[in-house]
């Protein structure tokens, strides 16, 4: 199981220039917050992530997918000129 440091790490390189947050609840869920260190402006929070699939760099790797696809996807962004 990878430590919050280190998944904390891995997702700001992954995301860089966002900061993140990771909070594991009482429940052994994950909450992965990335944001404008800044602003303070949040562009993604994702919760209920299960921190004991994180064991292997294949899994670490298909989160930093997910939360790619997630933060493409979030239709809050503000969209510059295409």
């Amino acid at each position: 199981m990878i430590s919050l440091a280190q998944l904390r790490a891995e997702l700001e390189r992954s995301f860089s220039p966002l900061a993140c947050e990771c909070t594991l609840t009482g429940d052994h869920s994950l909450t992965v917050k990335l944001y404008h260190p800044g602003s303070g402006e949040v562009d993604l929070v994702v919760s209920g992530l299960s921190i004991a699939t994180l064991g292997t760099p294949e899994a670490l790797q298909a989160l930093v997918e997910e939360l790619r696809y997630e933060l493409e996807s979030n239709t809050l962004r503000i969209l510059g000129p295409l």
